[in-house]
C-alpha cells in the first residue's frame, strides 16, 4: 500500500522559525568546554567539565544541573510573587489570599512545633479505639480520607477509549515503592530498608509511640509490605502497558477479591455505585491485597494504617517529623542538608494551588513572542519526523500511513492552560492547623477527582503548572505540553542562535514528540486509544531495534558493580535519540529555508560550525553533579537515564555528530555503524 498524498502533505506542512543564525553564542557558555578531554573521547566531559567545576554540589543537593538552575530562579520568582500576595492584603477567600494563607501558615515553625503530632492524634486515636466488629469501616475511612491500604479503586481514561473514563483496580501499598528495596539482599538495598525502619521507628515514636511499640509497628510495617513486593511487578514489567489492561465484570472482581468490601468501597468513598466494568491493572498484586486484608490480625492492620497516617502527615507536622524524613532522604539521595522551608513551604503552595501560583506567574515572565516561536518551532519538528517515518528502512508503507496520521494528529500545548483551575470551593482557614490545612485540601481535590467519574474526559487539562521546569507527552491525549517554565535559557533564548535553539527546546520538543512512538506511546493510536496499529514484520523489527538500544545503555557502569538500566528507561532512551535527530534535521531544513550555507565561514557563531553549536548546547542541557547515592537511587527507580548517558550513548549512534567533531574509528566515541541504532 502507498502513503496517501494527503498524509504526505500534512507531514510536510507548517511554518519555520523567523529567527536567522546569531553572530554570538548566548545560551552556550564557551567557558565550560574543557579543551584537554578531547570531544572524541569524552563527550559530556569536553562540553560540560568547566560548568561542573563553577558549580559545585552544595549540601542541600544530591544532584545539581541546568534544570535546578531553572527551578532555582523559577523559585525566587514564585517566592516574590506569593510574599508579594501577602503584603496586599487579599479579600478572604479569593485565590491570593489562600495562596498567602498556605505559604504563612507551611512558614510557622513555631505553632507547628508547639502543635507536634496534635494534629493528628484525634485520627490515631480513632485507629486504635476501633473494636474488632469495626475493623471494616475503618478499612473505609482510611480509603476514604488518608490511604488505599492493601487494594484500590480509581477512574482513569480509558485505554481503550481516551473520551470517557474507566474504573481500575490496583494493589500495593510500598512506602520504599519499588519491589528489589524488599526482596533483594545486596548491600544497598539493605541500607535501604534499615534506613526506612529506622524512619518508621522515629516517626512513630514522634506521633506518642512508646520505644516498643514503634518497634512492633516496624515489624508489622515491614512484614506486610514485604508480602505486596512479592507479587509487585518489576520496574521494568511496569512498562508492559497492555498487561495493565485486564476487564473484569463487577461479579467476577468480587468473585476473584472476596474480602474486599466493594459495594461500600464505592458507595461511602466515592458516592457511586460499583461499576458493572472495572479493569484490574495487576492481578496478583491486588490478590496478594485483598488476601491481607483477611489473614492479618486487627493488631497488624492498626500498626499498618498508624504508619500509613503518620508518613502521610509527617510534612505537615513539625520539625521532628520533617527532620526524620531528611535522615532518610539523607540515605536514599546523599543529599547533606535539608531544603530552606522558605522552598518547602513553596511546594506546599505549589502542590494545592498550583495553577493559581502559574496564572500569576505567566502574566509577568512569559511573553506571547516566546508561545509564538514555540508554534512555529514544533511544526518544523513534526516537518522533520514526517520525514524521518517516510524514509524508515525497517517500516512498512501501512505502518507508516498510521504512524503519520498519529504525528498530524498530536495536540501541541505551550505555555499555560486555556482556562485555569477554578479554587473557589478550596477553604482555607488560618485558624486550623498546617495539617488541618493541607487535609484539606486534599479532601477537595479528591472531591475534585471524583466529580469527573461519568463525564467525558476534559483535555484541556494540564497535568504540570505553568512554572514547572519540565515537558511531557499524554499518550492518552496524544499530546505534547510545554510548561512556560522550560522555555528559558539554555533550552531557549529569543536572542540566541537557531543552532543553540534547536540545540535546546529543539531536542526537547523532538523528545516529546518522540515519546508518542516510544516503547509506550507505540501502544496508543492517533486518537490516544490503545490499539496495534503495526504490522507483525514492523513490531517485531522496533522489538529488534529497541533491545539493541537497551543494551547500549545497560553495558554502561555507572559506578562499580552497578550498570545502568536500559530496559527500565528505553521510552525516554528513544525519545532522546529521536529528539537529537528530528531536531537537527528541522534546524538544518531551517537554515536552508533561509538561504544559510551552515558550512560556510560565515555561518560560524564565535569560530564554531552550527552542528557543533548545536550538539554543544544539546549535551549542556544535561550539565549537572551527583552523589554516588543519587546515583543508585536514581538507576534503580527513575525512567531517565543518567545526564551523561543521555548526552554520550545518544549521539554514538549518529553520523552526523561523528562529521561535526571529525570522530573517527578508533576514537572512544566511535561506534562503528553495523553497531549504531537508528529508530526514528
Amino acid at each position: 500500500m502507498k502513503i496517501s498524498k494527503a498524509l504526505l502533505f500534512l507531514a510536510l506542512a507548517g511554518s519555520v522559525s523567523s529567527l536567522s543564525a546569531q553572530e554570538h553564542l548566548k545560551s552556550l557558555d564557551p567557558k565550560g568546554i574543557d579543551p584537554s578531554t578531547p570531544a572524541s573521547k569524552d563527550f559530556y566531559q569536553h562540553v560540560n567539565k568547566g560548568w561542573m567545576e563553577s558549580h559545585p554540589l552544595t549540601p542541600e543537593y544530591a544532584r545539581y544541573g541546568q534544570f535546578n538552575i531553572l527551578n532555582d530562579s523559577s523559585e525566587v520568582r514564585v517566592q516574590r510573587i506569593v510574599t508579594n500576595l501577602a503584603a496586599k492584603n487579599p479579600e478572604k477567600g479569593t485565590t491570593a489570599y489562600k495562596i498567602a494563607a498556605i505559604y504563612e501558615s507551611a512558614m510557622d515553625s513555631v505553632r507547628r512545633n508547639e502543635l507536634g503530632a496534635e494534629p493528628i492524634k484525634g485520627i490515631l486515636a480513632t485507629i486504635e479505639n476501633t473494636p474488632s466488629n469495626g475493623m471494616e469501616d475503618l478499612f473505609i475511612m482510611m480509603h476514604k480520607e488518608y490511604a488505599s491500604p492493601f487494594i484500590g479503586a480509581g477512574h482513569s481514561e480509558n485505554l481503550i477509549n481516551s473520551k470517557e473514563y474507566a474504573m481500575y483496580v490496583s494493589g500495593g501499598g510500598l512506602g520504599l515503592g519499588d519491589r528489589d528495596y524488599y526482596l533483594k539482599n545486596d548491600k544497598r538495598n539493605k541500607e535501604v530498608r534499615e534506613a526506612y525502619k529506622k524512619l518508621i521507628q522515629t516517626q512513630m515514636m514522634n506521633a506518642g509511640y512508646s520505644k516498643k511499640d514503634a518497634a512492633r509497628i516496624v515489624k508489622n510495617v515491614m512484614k506486610i509490605e514485604t508480602l505486596l513486593a512479592d507479587s509487585t511487578w518489576t520496574r521494568e514489567e511496569r512498562r508492559n502497558i497492555p498487561a495493565m489492561y485486564n476487564p473484569r465484570t463487577k461479579e467476577q472482581v468480587k468473585e476473584m477479591y472476596p474480602n474486599t468490601p466493594w459495594d461500600r468501597l464505592f458507595k461511602e468513598t466515592m458516592n457511586i455505585e460499583m461499576p458493572d466494568q472495572l479493569i484490574v491493572m495487576n492481578i496478583n498484586t491486588a490478590k496478594q491485597g485483598d488476601n491481607l486484608i483477611k489473614s492479618l490480625s486487627d493488631r497488624e492492620k492498626k500498626d499498618y494504617y498508624l504508619w500509613k497516617l503518620v508518613n502521610s502527615a509527617s510534612g505537615t507536622l513539625s520539625d521532628d517529623f520533617t527532620n526524620a524524613n531528611f535522615e532518610f532522604s539523607k540515605v536514599m539521595s546523599g543529599v547533606q542538608q535539608q531544603r530552606p522551608r522558605w522552598k518547602r513551604a513553596l511546594g506546599a503552595v505549589e502542590g494545592v494551588l498550583g495553577e493559581g501560583v502559574g496564572e500569576l506567574y505567566v502574566a509577568e515572565y512569559f511573553p506571547q513572542s516566546s508561545k509564538d516561536y514555540m508554534v512555529g518551532l514544533v511544526e518544523n519538528l513534526r516537518n522533520a519526523l514526517g520525514k524521518h517515518i517516510m524514509h524508515l528502512p525497517w517500516m512498512s508503507d501501512d505502518t507508516k500511513v498510521q504512524a503519520l496520521k498519529k504525528l498530524n494528529a498530536i495536540t501541541v500545548k505551550i505555555g499555560y492552560p486555556d482556562k485555569w483551575q477554578d479554587y473557589s470551593k478550596l477553604n482555607v482557614d488560618p485558624s486550623l492547623s498546617y495539617w488541618e490545612n493541607i487535609h484539606n485540601a486534599q479532601m477537595w481535590a479528591q472531591d475534585e477527582y471524583l466529580a469527573k467519574w461519568g463525564k467525558p474526559v476534559d483535555r484541556t487539562e494540564w497535568g504540570m503548572t505553568p512554572q514547572t521546569i519540565n515537558a511531557y507527552y499524554n499518550p492518552q491525549n496524544n499530546e505534547i505540553v510545554f510548561p512556560a517554565g522550560i522555555l528559558q535559557a539554555p533550552f531557549y533564548d529569543p536572542e540566541a542562535s537557531d543552532a543553540e535553539n534547536y540545540g535546546g527546546i529543539g531536542v526537547v520538543i523532538g523528545h516529546e514528540l518522540t515519546h508518542g512512538f516510544d516503547d509506550q506511546g507505540c501502544n496508543f493510536d492517533a486518537e490516544g486509544n490503545m490499539m496495534n496499529w503495526w504490522t507483525e514484520q514492523d513490531a517485531e523489527a522496533f522489538a529488534n531495534l529497541t533491545k539493541g538500544l537497551a543494551d547500549q545503555y545497560s553495558a554502561v557502569e555507572v559506578l562499580p558493580g552497578l550498570n545502568a538500566n536500559g530496559q527500565y528507561t528505553l521510552g525516554e532512551n528513544i525519545a532522546d535519540q529521536g529528539g537529537l535527530r528530528i531536531a537537527m534535521t528541522a534546524f538544518l531544513d531551517s537554515q536552508k529555508k533561509k538561504g544559510v550555507d551552515i558550512k560556510s565561514e560565515e555561518a560560524k557563531i564565535d569560530g564554531l560550525d552550527p552542528l557543533q553549536v548545536f550538539y554543544l548546547n544539546f549535551a549542556n542541557l544535561w550539565a549537572n553533579n551527583i552523589r554516588d547515592e543519587e546515583i543508585r537511587s536514581l538507576t534503580t527507580g527513575d525512567v531517565h537515564s543518567l545526564g551523561k548517558l543521555r548526552v554520550n550513548v545518544s549521539v554514538r549512534n549518529l553520523e552526523p555528530f561523528f562529521e561535526a567533531f571529525g570522530i573517527q574509528e578508533g576514537d572512544e566515541m566511535y561506534r562503528p555503524e553495523s553497531e549504531r541504532i537508528i529508530i526514528w
